[in-house]
């Protein structure tokens, strides 16, 4: 059977991005030293997220890919023999950024990156202040482990998203997240936003057959306007099978790495029983490039 031992690293980030990416140094050292051969990363790992606020400071942050970011990961996957999945605040050209992944293959080469397509702008999330949708469209990033969806964040409530990477051979789909609670909620909300988030993204690995890896920032991070109580990612990074199942999941409070072990041959078995894309109508799926139908 072809087993992959996937990790899962749950950070909480301080404003000193070196002590961010120590940790994160630390943790995929952890993971690795635990079996794992695939290595996740949460949404922008690198600082705080920033998007609390519009403020043009902020894209000082941003670095070009090939950058100094792309070269500190790509040490530590060719050091650890492992791929490794990030999420990086692109630079593309001066007034031009992106929310990019970038896979990193065990020899430490970069095998691809992935542009975040779908783009919120919500209270707390100005994220189309910050970054250009992606230009890359749905392409599975081939890794000596097999070929990997990445896709980020917003893109895991979208199942044509998943769809077209399963249709382009994924074996898997990749969320880096950074997703949390306004403390104003109340909590049967706070539940529903919380249960919601691992209904869709179980629902992508059911309905194409796939592992799914969602992996989430967690703790607070204040509002640097004080216009808001800032945001409570919720963790809960997970790890489903095919049917959906739960195979491991963090807990939402703490910092917390993960390592799982993924049968890829299920996907195979799973796709027989339930052979959805050999039932999909696609002669009657014109209506899917429309924005509404009236």
């Amino acid at each position: 059977m072809k087993i992959i031992n996937v990790g899962l690293v749950q950070q909480a980030n301080t404003a000193d991005m070196k002590e961010n990416m120590a940790n994160l140094a630390r943790n995929i050292g952890e993971c690795a030293a635990k079996g794992a051969r695939l290595i996740a990363l949460q949404e922008l790992h690198n600082s705080l997220y920033f998007c609390q606020t519009e403020e043009t400071g902020m894209f000082d942050l941003a670095e070009t890919i090939p950058g100094p970011s792309t070269d500190f990961y790509s040490r530590l996957a060719a050091e650890h023999g492992v791929v490794l999945v990030c999420s990086l605040f692109e630079r593309r050209a001066p007034g031009l950024y992106h929310n990019t992944a970038v896979v990193f293959d065990r020899d430490g080469s970069m095998a691809g990156k992935y542009r975040k397509m779908h783009i919120p702008d919500d209270p707390a999330y100005y994220e189309k202040f910050y970054f250009t949708p992606g230009d890359l469209g749905f392409q599975p990033i081939q890794t000596s482990l097999g070929r990997i969806g990445v896709l980020v964040c917003w893109d895991q409530w979208y199942p044509e998203a998943a769809r077209l990477m399963a249709l382009r051979g994924a074996e898997l789909l990749v969320y880096p997240t950074a997703i949390g609670w306004e403390s104003s909620d109340t909590n049967e909300e706070k539940l529903r936003q919380l249960d919601a988030w691992r209904i869709a993204q179980r629902a992508h690995a059911v309905a194409n057959g796939l592992p799914v890896i969602a992996v989430n920032r967690v703790g607070h991070e204040p509002d640097p306007s004080g216009q808001t109580n800032g945001i409570h990612f919720w963790g809960n990074s997970f790890v489903a099978g095919p049917q959906g199942e739960l195979l491991a999941q963090a807990g939402e409070e703490a910092p917390e790495n993960i390592v799982v072990e993924l049968d890829m041959e299920r996907s195979e078995n799973v796709r027989r029983w339930w052979p959805f894309l050999r039932d999909r109508r696609i002669e009657e799926y014109e209506g899917l490039t429309k924005r509404f139908i009236d």
